[in-house]
């Protein structure tokens, strides 16, 4: 019998074309669950197969846990005292065994046995087929819709399946049975049941391999695509940069009388590519991505990472695009909120920031609205401003003089610390469970703390504009300390 074990796990590998430790491993299952029905209860059973001779021992074995953490599985499971007193050096994560009757392998069924060696098979096999493909490193998938799966493509390349969502498409995308498809390979888990390998033609990552592969000079490294946006099958923008002055990298990219933007194109349901050129300077690469609309002045906001892009009227709605398109993408591609804005806007905007900072300097220095004026037409927009920018920048002022200057840097600085007093005085109100809340940072208590949130069920009665507003965060990240703050209605 032992040796007719051996010489089935041969056969079988030679005609599976897999490993022997894997035909091995699937008749050690295979015994292994046939044991099991042996027992009552979720035992655990081991079966060890000797690779030279084909005898076999059959072990049921208990893992070792923590005292404290008890039994979740009393058939499979012993405590870690009750163990060292079998074994004295075992340790917690071990297994205790104990050898029990084997089953002979003619009596373990023949179907049970041929089903749990078959799929192991299967698996190696997948897993075989799997690695030969990965390791050619290809990044793009080709294949041919082979089936439906829950509304998602089940594509094939060879033997090797990937599946293609059906979130991942593109819009009014209609793919059958036998149509050649190609998509970016997103991800490879393991752990799927089915197809392991992922896939998606919406991805912007997927236009930037279209390109590459289009583009040899992105292999070659002239060129690099920096970002990519897209709303898939309608528009897109990538934005690009040479590193040889020789090689006009958006003449590159769109090829010779569009060949190579167009074969993108194609590719993508006629999706329509606006290739960029980008630019270490952001307010340049906003500029650059918004077009074709023609931009007036761009003011940069970088504590709020946002730009109010001022155009005519002729470009507004250029700028801003069908369903505000052109401003979304240019916005994705740059990473740069962007507001677009008319010239009476923008000076409507500025003359009520201006009057806000007025106001302030006004109070909090004691100065008439003259030298705030001066103050604001010299660029301060804050009092740290006021207190901390380099001396010599603030003596250029020729409005002030030395006196002048050393005062109001004096009554910034005395301002300052009053505040942060008087902030310090805030947070000190506020109570120990909103401290420990999880998300929550010293700058958010303390911004808190101004609006008069002293408590956890403060913050848990406020709404998410109301929180959003007090705190500067967005409304995501509101949503969730609310909830935080809230847990506690509902575990009490």
């Amino acid at each position: 019998m032992n040796r007719e074990l051996l010489m089935l796990v041969d056969a079988i590998s030679r005609e599976k074309n897999v490993d022997r430790e894997v035909v091995f491993g699937a008749v050690e299952s295979a015994l292994a669950s046939a044991t099991k029905k042996l027992y009552e209860g979720e035992v655990d059973i081991r079966v060890a197969i000797d690779r030279e001779t084909g005898v076999y021992e059959t072990f049921r074995r208990w893992h070792v846990v923590p005292d404290e953490a008890g039994l979740q599985q009393p058939e499979a499971e012993i405590l870690h005292f009750e163990a060292k007193e079998q074994i004295d050096d075992i340790e917690v994560g071990d297994y205790l065994e104990e050898p029990v009757e084997s089953v002979p392998i003619g009596r373990i069924g023949a179907q049970a046995a041929k089903q749990v060696i078959l799929q192991k098979i299967r698996d190696a096999e997948r897993e075989t087929l799997l690695n030969d493909f990965l390791s050619r490193g290809d990044k793009i998938f080709s294949g041919t819709v082979k089936r439906l799966d829950k509304g998602d493509l089940i594509i094939e390349s060879g033997r090797v399946e990937g599946r293609l969502k059906r979130s991942e498409l593109i819009p009014k995308e209609n793919l059958r049975s036998g149509d050649r498809v190609r998509a970016m390979i997103m991800e490879v888990d393991p752990t799927l049941r089915g197809p392991q390998i992922v896939l998606s033609r919406s991805a912007p990552e997927f236009m930037v391999e279209l390109f590459r592969q289009e583009v040899p000079e992105i292999e070659q490294s002239l060129l690099e695509i920096k970002s990519c946006a897209r709303d898939p099958g309608s528009r897109a923008k990538i934005a690009v940069v040479s590193y040889d002055k020789r090689v006009d990298p958006i003449g590159t990219c769109v090829g010779v009388r569009g060949s190579r933007v167009n074969a993108v194109t194609n590719e993508l349901a006629g999706e329509r590519v606006d290739i960029v050129l980008w630019s270490e300077d952001p307010a340049q690469f906003v500029i650059g991505a918004l077009a074709p609309a023609n931009v007036q002045s761009i003011v940069v906001d970088e504590e709020k990472h946002a730009m109010d892009v001022v155009v005519d009227e002729e470009n507004l709605a250029i700028a801003i695009g069908r369903g505000g398109q052109n401003v979304r993408l240019a916005s994705e591609l740059t990473g740069w909120k962007i507001n677009i804005m008319t010239a009476e806007e923008s000076a409507a905007k500025q003359a009520v920031e201006s009057d806000a900072i007025r106001k302030l300097f006004v109070e909090k220095l004691d100065v008439d609205e003259e030298v705030a004026d001066i103050l604001i037409a010299e660029g301060f927009t804050s009092l740290e401003e006021v207190a901390y920018v380099p001396l010599q920048e603030m003596l250029e002022i020729e409005s002030f003089d030395e006196d002048t200057v050393h005062e109001l840097r004096n009554r910034a600085k005395d301002v300052l610390l009053t505040m942060e007093i008087a902030r310090e005085e805030r947070v000190d109100e506020v109570s120990q469970d909103l401290r420990d809340l999880e998300g929550l940072t010293s700058e958010l208590i303390a911004k808190l703390a101004e609006g008069g949130i002293h408590t956890r069920d403060d913050l848990a009665d406020l709404a998410v504009d109301e929180l959003t507003e007090m705190t500067g965060v967005d409304e995501a990240a509101a949503k969730a300390l609310i909830m935080k703050a809230r847990e506690h209605w509902f575990t009490a």
